[in-house]
């Protein structure tokens, strides 16, 4: 019996690919066990919606401070080294803080720690890609987002949690659980991988230097940026998916249970179902969407999420089928773009400057973002639908952008790189 690819693919996982995918579900599952959680755990504590769009501003903003650094801090202290410090700082601390959280501003306590999350980001995909075979990228990125669905399993668990503790017992329980899951996963990752190549190089040329030092070339990167057209279209994609998805995570649970009016015990069975229909497309679908350009498998996923999101715009009071439908188009879109963009990412960046234009990419991201907390704040207050039309139109967008992202590849058959896409 022949074995299936994404399997195939974890089995030969070798150094430092490895090492970064195989702790991934110690992050992955607490996380997805808590998150459709979180906006109706502050709303049980008193924080209102305005407020929670606040949090997750000012989160963005302290989130651009340090991705102005985050390249040179990888390259000082390496990527192996800069991934364990900052999963410690932006995972382990949030998860305490909110487990003891009383009113608002625990809440944005645990939102500026986590913010340093654009620290390991930046190591971790270093470390994970710059010493990979280029064809194992989108197995890696997929197996990442795999083992966040495998909290599926376990979702059940804190619906049961929620309905027998209630909301805010249960919601402690969990962040505990998970502070114990994120030092353990930071520990094993640190253990299992060593520096890239790269990365020491990067390490010899910061030894003398301070990080405010390191910062100095930025400027010819940025111009080196600005003259790339395929990392600006990816720059744009990335922009949309960080705005919704910020959206999507944040007011998600408030739509549904304040104007759908489903139970809160009941949202462990959509995030149930969303990642199982996530999972089945993983494994069914995706192995057969690689003999494809990434043009229109790219620009599927943008405009199922669309729909998605007019679907939940249009689910009446209980109406649960219609919420089941938008969450299994929604998981089909989110499957198809999640590895998609990641090593669109990967791809068009120059390998010798990855730290440093990786972090160009997510300060320009965070400064179009995070307004967009605040606003989708303001608007979920005056209508639960609102952030979710502002979605749609966005991810309307998304599908034209990486329609162009895909005829600027596709018009430059010579190059290096689309051997590598097709």
């Amino acid at each position: 019996m022949k074995i299936h690819p994404l399997f195939h693919s974890l089995v030969n996982f070798k150094g430092n690919a490895r090492g970064c995918v195989y702790p991934e579900p110690l992050n992955a599952i607490p996380v997805n066990l808590y998150a459709p959680y979180v906006s109706v755990f502050m709303l049980a504590l008193g924080v209102t919606d305005a407020q929670i769009g606040l949090t997750v501003s000012v989160s963005w903003a302290v989130q651009l401070i340090l991705a102005i650094f985050s390249g040179t801090i990888t390259d000082k202290l390496g990527r192996r080294k800069a991934t364990l410090i900052f999963d410690l700082v932006s995972y382990v601390i949030p998860a305490i803080i909110s487990a003891a959280a009383q009113n608002f501003w625990y809440f944005l306590g645990a939102a500026i720690f986590s913010s340093f999350i654009r620290i390991p980001q930046n190591s971790w995909m270093c470390l994970a890609v710059e010493d990979t075979d280029p064809d194992q990228l989108i197995d890696i990125f997929s197996w990442v987002y795999i083992a966040g669905l495998l909290s599926a399993f376990f979702a059940p668990i804190a619906g049961l949690l929620i309905k027998s503790l209630t909301l805010i017992p249960t919601m402690r329980i969990l962040y505990i659980f998970a502070a114990i899951c994120f030092t353990a996963k930071a520990f094993i990752t640190y253990h299992l991988t060593s520096e890239t190549k790269q990365g020491f190089i990067r390490m010899e040329e910061m030894k003398r230097k301070s990080i405010f030092s390191g910062m100095g070339g930025y400027r010819q990167i940025f111009n080196q940026v600005l003259h790339t057209p395929k990392t600006l279209y990816t720059a744009g994609i990335m922009v949309i998916m960080s705005i919704c998805l910020m959206i999507n995570s944040t007011f998600w649970s408030v739509i549904v249970t304040e104007k759908i009016k489903i139970a809160v015990y009941n949202i462990s069975i959509f995030a149930f179902v969303h990642s199982v229909i996530m999972l089945v497309f993983y494994f069914v679908i995706s192995p057969r969407l690689k003999k494809y350009h990434y043009k229109i498998p790219m620009v599927l996923g943008f405009w199922g999420f669309a729909l998605s999101q007019l679907l939940l715009i249009l689910t009446p009071i209980n109406g649960y089928f219609l919420l089941i439908i938008s969450i299994v188009i929604e998981g089909c879109a989110l499957a198809t773009l999640n590895p998609l963009v990641d090593q669109l990412i990967v791809l068009t960046i120059d390998a010798e400057e990855r730290a440093r234009i990786q972090s160009i990419l997510y300060v320009a991201v965070i400064i179009i973002t995070t307004p967009f907390g605040w606003i989708a704040g303001n608007l979920s207050a005056m209508n639960k639908s609102l952030p979710f039309i502002l979605n749609l139109v966005l991810f309307g967008l998304g599908g034209v952008l990486a329609w162009l992202a895909g005829r600027e590849d596709k018009s430059r058959k010579n190059s290096p790189s689309v051997s590598a896409w097709e």
